[in-house]
């Protein structure tokens, strides 16, 4: 828990790369027990383009990453860290616009069927 608030707070502070995307969280963090690996679940909220090029920002980043994730928090090891893009929270947005159209659609077919048989 606490490498994933760090990895967040690194990534939405430190980083000046332009190509990470300002809507990037860390979703979640799966650590190794021997604290040798790590792999950081990122959310980008923006288009295929933006999702790519902040992936690319965090991996020319690594290096930083780790250093800066080394002086914030006392581990016996730096994990070394794999990126891997979680679309949850977009896929979440999508379906709840997809049920607030299709909530939308069965208000209007009602409204209409009763002014009809008016």
């Amino acid at each position: 828990m606490q490498v994933q608030r760090e990895l967040g707070r690194i990534i939405s502070r430190e980083i000046k790369d332009p190509r990470i995307n300002p809507l990037t969280s860390v979703v979640d963090v799966v650590v190794t027990p021997d604290l040798k690996y790590c792999k950081a679940y990122i959310s980008v909220l923006g288009d295929q383009k933006s999702v790519e090029d902040t992936l690319e920002g965090l991996n020319s980043a690594m290096g930083y990453i780790r250093r800066e994730l080394a002086h914030s928090i006392n581990l016996r090891n730096t994990p070394e860290i794999t990126f891997i893009m979680d679309q949850s929270i977009e896929y979440g947005v999508t379906m709840s616009k997809k049920i607030d159209d299709a909530v939308k659609d069965i208000v209007s077919d009602e409204t209409e069927d009763v002014s009809e048989e008016d």
